[in-house]
């Protein structure tokens, strides 16, 4: 299958607000898929938008043996998507909308595989946010992953906290985080919950891309993965997350109206 006439259809299917174009189900190969997902990154580029970084997403082993994938999945992050700890969300335009506790680590330097090590990807990192992704459930992920993946597994925004320095012997694995909905606690988990190593995640992604001849570049983002599974989050939710010697990061859904 030509790649480009997949990325246009997609495109064209994402203008009219269908993100899981069902002609496209049960056809892609998760290699195809990456590269739809890059295409429909390089025509949103093109259309003014703002690439800032990348995500990882499928750490967890249980959940890869639960979708029977050997490895985690990327994608990609947008300025219009950035957001500031504290934001009040109007969830109103949203679909099904969840938030995962991750890591938001920031490049120093650029990193590029291939062979890139955890200690390569240590030395790349000048600090991290406490952060989450928010998501939306767009379509039927656990059916039709690769169509998921074509359309950035999920992505809609990130919201982080103020950035922490990180020395060179930080241990990412062994920060804790604790999630708060609406002022109960509802999870804890340490950081080796993400491919054992939040930098492991970081190395796995650089050697990733270069597979399709990208890389990370200085100043980017780079979601690690989260701690925890995803949760959802409704209108009038407050949630929190606290990860030591990191910090803390909250977001708000409006209540709804009418």
């Amino acid at each position: 299958m030509n790649i480009e006439n997949i990325v246009e259809d997609f495109w064209a299917s994402r203008q009219q607000g269908v993100y899981y174009p069902p002609q496209w189900f049960d056809r892609l190969t998760l290699d195809q898929a990456c590269q739809v997902q890059l295409g429909l990154l390089d025509k949103a580029v093109a259309a003014g938008a703002r690439q800032v970084g990348w995500k990882v997403g499928l750490t967890a082993a249980a959940i890869r043996e639960q979708f029977r994938v050997h490895e985690p999945v990327f994608g990609y992050l947008l300025e219009e998507g950035r957001l500031d700890s504290g934001v009040e969300l109007d969830l109103s335009d949203w679909q099904g909308t969840g938030f995962e506790n991750e890591l938001c680590l920031r490049l120093a330097q650029p990193l590029r595989g291939p062979n890139v090590d955890v200690a390569q990807a240590r030395a790349a990192v000048s600090g991290c946010h406490p952060a989450m992704e928010l998501v939306e459930n767009r379509g039927d992920f656990s059916a039709q992953l690769a169509v998921a993946v074509a359309d950035n597994v999920q992505q809609r925004a990130f919201v982080i906290g103020p950035e922490a320095p990180l020395t060179a012997d930080a241990d990412l694995a062994a920060v804790r985080c604790a999630v708060d909905i609406n002022g109960a606690e509802v999870a804890q988990a340490t950081g080796d919950a993400v491919m054992g190593d939040p930098y492991a995640s970081l190395a796995w992604l650089a050697n990733k891309l270069a597979e399709y001849g990208r890389g990370l570049e200085a100043g980017q983002y780079v979601m690690s993965g989260s701690f925890t599974r995803q949760f959802p989050l409704h209108p009038g939710d407050t949630a929190q997350t606290r990860f030591s010697d990191i910090g803390t990061v909250t977001v708000r859904a409006r209540p709804a109206t009418g």
